[in-house]
């Protein structure tokens, strides 16, 4: 028998070896659907998530390797009594997973999670992260980890630390205070590992022997940002590391932006330490206050650029100002709050995932930008299209290069 044009055998053996336990047929191949399915869609899909929740991840991406039609598809969620998703939204699905739909790339994923350590993990685990649920359909198909299973356990008894990567010496101070203080209180530290405000959450959670999760926007055994490399291994010796992106997958803003919604949903509650006024960090408080959690936010001097994102939480979007460790336990557990607040407006997402595939230096074909950017190549083309008339591409005679900042 062959899973996706691959032998059973050869599949089955990396997919107990990332699994780390005994599984059945059946789980086996749900494992493996959900671990292509990393690959194939990019984070926060809704129709991935909608077609796994309603047929299952083993039979959505057989749907989709055998190319059903959406007609086909339609009936099936009709079917099971699944009235979300239209026609329209089906074939854009369909149209920006086939260009990734290879068998060899999903089996190279499972070999190189399987040479550096790293596991799988998927909603049936007794170690998934149990806030992730509230995101509903866009929730991650599955979890790639490399780490110790007692921060795992410690994610839901966790907050999140985030701000600038820009931190400064106030920044940093505050931070360290903080992480090392909910260490003591017996909470677990989530951040993303970056530059400035989240290494030292993490560097700090450490130091006080506590557990620290780091959510990547890339593959896990990819380290980012390369100086982290000494701080993501101590993670890994004594916290975790997570991405829901197969492993040699390369960050990009688009994945960054993903990858924040993790940090909030699976966090009992978000603290924004500090933040310039359109700092990243602000797209994890909005994705906390959106999902109902608690959002806090440390005031910094008013003539501070680099807290003014935490002045803008605190005054727009319903942020409790938090100044130390106490206060910001209070926030989690907590029995009232206010209404989840308003979204912090983002750029459009399809905008910021072609710029993301395009190279300054290398033109590049349609098809293949659509390929790295999980969109269709329609999408790539009306996108494209818009980029040019900002002048923030150009079209040469091999492909489309992103123009030079100083150009």
């Amino acid at each position: 028998m062959t899973m996706f044009g691959l032998k059973e055998a050869e599949v089955s053996t990396l997919v107990r070896e990332i699994a780390g336990d005994e599984l059945d047929h059946e789980a086996v191949r749900d494992r493996f659907a959900r671990a292509t399915w990393t690959g194939v869609a990019e984070p926060g899909d809704r129709m991935a998530g909608l077609l796994a929740a309603t047929l299952g991840a083993a039979t959505a991406l057989d749907a989709v390797v055998e190319h059903w039609t959406v007609e086909r598809l339609h009936a099936a969620l009709d079917e099971a009594g699944v009235t979300e998703g239209t026609s329209d939204e089906l074939r854009l699905a369909l149209d920006r997973w086939h260009p990734r739909l290879t068998s060899a790339t999903a089996l190279l994923a499972l070999r190189q999670a399987a040479r550096c350590g790293a596991r799988l993990l998927t909603p049936e685990s007794r170690l998934w992260p149990n806030g992730l649920a509230d995101l509903e359909l866009h929730a991650p198909l599955a979890l790639w980890v490399r780490g110790n299973d007692a921060a795992l356990v410690a994610i839901n008894s966790s907050i999140a630390l985030v701000g600038a990567r820009a931190a400064t010496g106030y920044g940093e101070h505050v931070t360290m205070e903080a992480s090392a203080g909910l260490v003591d209180r017996g909470y677990a530290i989530v951040s993303g590992a970056a530059y400035g405000i989240d290494g030292m959450a993490h560097r700090a959670a450490l130091a006080s022997r506590g557990q620290t999760i780091a959510f990547l926007a890339g593959g896990v055994d990819r380290f980012y940002p390369s100086g982290h490399e000494a701080l993501l291994t101590r993670i890994i010796d004594s916290g975790v590391i997570i991405s829901e992106l197969p492993c040699g997958s390369p960050p990009t803003k688009w994945r960054f932006l993903q990858r924040n919604r993790l940090i909030a949903a699976s966090a009992g509650a978000t603290i924004v330490l500090e933040a310039g006024w359109r700092s990243g960090s602000l797209n994890t408080a909005g994705h906390a206050g959106s999902l109902g959690r608690p959002l806090g936010a440390v005031p910094g001097p008013v003539t501070s650029a680099a807290s003014a994102g935490c002045h803008r939480l605190i005054r727009e979007f319903n942020a409790v100002l938090v100044t130390n460790p106490d206060e910001m336990a209070e926030l989690y557990p907590r029995e009232t709050r206010a209404g989840p607040a308003e979204p912090i407006a983002e750029p459009p997402s399809n905008h910021v995932r072609v710029m993301d595939a395009l190279s300054s230096r290398a033109p590049r074909a349609a098809t293949d930008i659509a390929a790295r950017c999980g969109l269709s190549v329609a999408s790539v083309q009306a996108v494209l299209g818009v980029l040019e008339l900002e002048a923030r591409i150009v079209e040469r005679e091999r492909g489309w290069l992103k123009k030079a900042k100083n150009t």
